[in-house]
């Protein structure tokens, strides 16, 4: 590059300005040319010289800036992962530039401080925290719980979990794994306990409502029961009830009905019934259970019941045939009214369908005397239409000595 007039000239003048203050002599008059020619040399000589050490300065100045700005930027951080500290430097502007750099990826439960957004600055220190999971079962309640603590004790502070009177499945200084960790914490709870007229305040962190009430010294016996769930959790505040129960037993025998099996018989006269064997009811026996509740007593319960005799049933004959032609009815005639003392002996009137009583509607004669003429099974078994024809038959023999009182109504 050729140089600038101003520089270039500044030069002349100061070589004429040198050779000005030289002595005034004809010599140095003789010499001015050869000045000049020294002069205009180291002219020449500068210009060569700038052409080569000016791209050279420049880059030196160029380096040492650079340098500066290198040395500017560059900074010194400690990062600590999972309490791992390592000596960084970096370029990196942000946390988030310099977590980049290093391959630490951070998970949605991991923490950063400062911020991951932050600006960086020479000797800053970057804590990053691994989010460990925590299977905790808080007060019956289950959930997974992150910390980023590495102890039980810590990660409860973490959370701001009571630990003053509570059950802690693991101690406070033991080591939540980074793979996970289970943990059972119950905190103190105040409960009340309602029994034999007692007011029992208790303070306890039980699992189950009546490990609360053996704590508060209360013993259920028998089928004594809890207002709430024996095995349910206890609640800060709860109030629970001690039913004592007292439970009896009652034992009822209930008859059971038999049926009636009728069938059809030629032999005997139609609207005659003959029983050929009587029914007998069955029993079933029940077992009732009744609970007195702390002195009132609850509706009986039905607990068991059984059939301890089963009911027999009733056999009947019905009558289809034609009634047999009698005798002329005694009433009508001389002989003796028989029909008048059943009226007056009997319980009920002679045509009522099996009547009761001993004697069933005739006079006061045993079943006995009644068989023994025609052993058909006793007049008392037939219609009121033949009642009066065999009533006659143990009259024959016997007279009237069965019908001490009604005798004289033999005879009108």
């Amino acid at each position: 590059m050729p140089p600038s007039p101003v520089t270039t000239g500044s030069r002349s003048r100061a070589g004429v300005r040198t050779v000005g203050q030289s002595r005034r002599s004809h010599r140095a008059v003789r010499r001015r040319p050869r000045a000049r020619t020294a002069s205009a040399r180291p002219a020449a000589l500068s210009a060569d010289t700038l052409r080569r050490v000016l791209p050279q300065a420049l880059v030196v100045a160029f380096l040492a800036g650079g340098t500066s700005a290198f040395v500017a930027h560059d900074k010194a951080v400690t990062l600590t992962v999972d309490g791992h500290p390592r000596t960084l430097h970096t370029f990196a502007d942000t946390v988030d530039e310099l977590l980049a750099e290093e391959g630490v990826r951070p998970g949605a439960h991991d923490t950063v401080t400062p911020a991951r957004g932050e600006r960086l600055a020479n000797g800053e220190e970057i804590a990053v925290r691994g989010g460990r999971p925590v299977a905790l079962t808080l007060d019956g309640e289950r959930r997974t719980a992150w910390t980023t603590a590495r102890t039980v004790g810590a990660a409860l502070r973490e959370w701001g979990v009571r630990t003053e009177g509570a059950y802690v499945s693991a101690g406070r200084h033991a080591r939540v794994d980074r793979t996970g960790t289970s943990l059972v914490v119950r905190t103190a709870r105040r409960v009340t306990v309602l029994a034999d007229g007692r007011r029992l305040p208790v303070r306890t962190n039980a699992a189950t409502v009546g490990e609360a009430v053996r704590q508060a010294g209360v013993t259920l016996r028998g089928e004594d029961t809890l207002s709430v769930p024996r095995d349910g959790f206890p609640r800060e505040g709860q109030t629970v009830t001690v039913l004592r129960i007292v439970g009896t037993d009652t034992v009822r025998d209930e008859l059971i009905g038999f049926r009636t099996v009728r069938r059809e018989d030629p032999r005997l006269s139609r609207g005659t019934e003959l029983v050929t064997r009587a029914g007998r009811y069955g029993v079933r026996r029940t077992t009732y259970h009744q609970r007195t509740v702390n002195g009132v007593s609850g509706k009986p319960e039905r607990v068991a019941t059984e059939v301890v005799r089963k009911p027999l049933p009733r056999h009947v004959r019905v009558g289809t045939g034609e009634p047999p032609a009698g005798p002329a009815d005694p009433a009508d005639g001389d002989g003796p009214d028989r029909r008048a003392p059943t009226a007056c002996a009997s319980d009920v009137p002679a045509d009522a369908g099996q009547p009761s009583g001993p004697y069933g509607g005739l006079p006061r004669t045993g079943t006995r005397d009644w068989r023994a003429p025609d052993d058909e099974g006793g007049t008392r078994r037939a219609h009121a239409a033949e009642q009066g024809p065999r009533a006659g038959k143990p009259y024959v023999p016997q007279g009237a000595a069965e019908w001490p009182v009604c005798a004289r109504k033999l005879h009108r």
